[in-house]
C-alpha cells in the first residue's frame, strides 16, 4: 500500500494508505480501492501570504468513518473521482497523527 490523496464524489478529500482491488491477474482496471485509516483532509481558509511569495494552509485531519471499529474500508471504483499523490507535508502530517494514533491505542490495550 502506499499514502494517497482520493477526491470522492462526495467533495470529500481522503488520506489513507491506499492498494487497489483486482479479482483477476490480467484485470487492468481494479474493481474497488482498499484504504486503510483513513482521514479526512480540511483546509481551513486562513490562507496567509508570506514575504517571498509562499502561502500556508491550516491543514485537518479527522478519521473518516469515526464510528467505525474497522480500520480497513473498501471504496467502490465509481465513487472515486481521482487519486493523487499528496504533497509531502500533508504526507508527514498523515504519519505523525497515525504514529501518534497507535501508541495511544498500544497504551489503551495494555492496559
Amino acid at each position: 500500500m502506499s499514502i494517497k490523496l482520493t477526491l470522492l464524489r462526495s467533495g470529500e478529500s481522503l488520506i489513507a494508505e491506499t492498494k487497489e482491488l483486482i479479482s483477476q491477474e490480467d484485470q487492468l482496471v481494479p474493481h474497488s480501492y482498499l484504504v486503510e485509516n483513513p482521514h479526512i483532509v480540511q483546509v481551513r481558509q486562513s490562507e496567509v501570504v508570506e514575504e517571498n511569495g509562499d502561502f500556508k494552509l491550516d491543514i485537518m485531519l479527522s478519521p473518516w468513518m469515526v464510528l467505525s471499529a474497522d480500520k480497513t474500508m473498501v471504496l467502490p471504483i465509481d465513487w472515486v473521482v481521482t487519486i493523487v499523490e499528496p504533497l509531502d507535508s500533508v504526507k508527514k502530517l498523515y504519519l505523525d497523527k497515525k504514529e501518534s494514533f497507535k501508541i495511544k491505542e498500544e497504551e489503551t490495550n495494555g492496559d
